[in-house]
């Protein structure tokens, strides 16, 4: 990329050089009646424009995109550059043609402001992509739901958001369901926007519920689901919620996190409903969740005589 744009640089200075001399010798052949000087340093001037800008883009970008690591981060400095340069090519191109910058300035004011009216969707939307730029509500790769649409963003441009969807009308339980879904910038201005996985705490909490009868040792079958989601997860929970209490220190939220798996016991009318609590990366909930069923569903079976689920009874 830095190479195209070193040539480019190249290419602008050159014919910025031949239109000069041809300005400088008095080119004055005509065709059809036309002079063709005017029209041949026009067209110079505005292709050593063009290919100046187009230059400076790809070197410039080219040096910081090698020395940005993160994917998200390059993602967020192509956008820029590409709205920056393409903006100053524009007005330069403009000044070229009619040779008057200043009324240029002065004449893109005026249309911008006739713009404001006749295109706000539009312009919403761009306003809501430098919202996201500087604000950072979500960047490429998070797994966001906003109004209707869940998840993965895997580009973020000028006007639109597109989004790898899950769950949706086609699949349930967190699963991609294959389409993309393009999201105008616009809606983060005006709708709730939840983000599962951010610069924050990258791990969510998450619920596994189990149905037993009443007359199930609940003691034993809540230190059985702990210690079965204790083995299986590890100390990858500890570790996360190590990371979440650092977080919640740095605001003024008070709240108390338990760093091992909990149950809670409700109460229903025919049953009772234990709820295991725990951390877990929001791209495997379903898979840690199918895992876990299976672990816990095992145990109890092996104690009949203790674990006994509501068969029979209205549910």
């Amino acid at each position: 990329m830095r190479r195209t744009g070193f040539v480019a640089l190249g290419s602008a200075v050159l014919l910025y050089v031949g239109s000069q001399s041809i300005r400088r010798f008095n080119f004055d052949q005509s065709a059809f009646g036309v002079t063709l000087e005017p029209l041949v340093l026009t067209g110079l001037s505005l292709a050593a424009v063009l290919l100046a800008a187009y230059g400076s883009y790809a070197v410039i970008g080219g040096y910081l995109l090698d020395h940005t690591e993160s994917k998200r981060r390059r993602h967020d400095v192509r956008n820029v550059l590409r709205l920056s340069f393409g903006a100053l090519a524009v007005a330069a191109a403009f000044g070229v043609l009619t040779r008057a910058w200043v009324s240029v300035l002065f004449s893109l004011g005026i249309v911008g402001f006739a713009v404001t009216f006749a295109l706000q969707q539009p312009l919403f939307s761009l306003i809501g992509w430098l919202y996201i730029t500087v604000k950072r509500p979500y960047q490429v790769g998070d797994r966001i739901a906003i109004e209707d649409t869940r998840g993965d963003v895997v580009s973020i441009d000028f006007l639109v958001t597109d989004v790898w969807e899950i769950d949706g009308d086609l699949v349930s339980s967190n699963q991609p369901s294959g389409r993309i879904v393009t999201v105008p910038n616009s809606t983060i201005l005006s709708s709730r926007v939840v983000n599962f996985y951010g610069e924050g705490v990258q791990y969510v909490w998450n619920e596994l519920s189990i149905q037993v009868a009443y007359e199930t040792d609940l003691t034993f079958a809540s230190d059985l689901m702990r210690e079965e989601a204790t083995e299986y997860l590890g100390d990858e929970m500890a570790r996360q919620v190590e990371e979440y209490r650092r977080r919640l220190a740095e605001t003024p939220v008070e709240l108390d996190v338990n760093e091992r798996p909990t149950v809670n016991v409700v109460q229903q009318e025919s049953w009772v409903e234990l709820r295991l609590r725990y951390i877990v990366h929001p791209r495997r909930g379903t898979r840690v969740r199918n895992a876990l069923y299976e672990r816990i569903l095992e145990r109890f079976n092996e104690h009949p005589d203790r674990v006994k689920f509501p068969v029979g009874r209205s549910r």
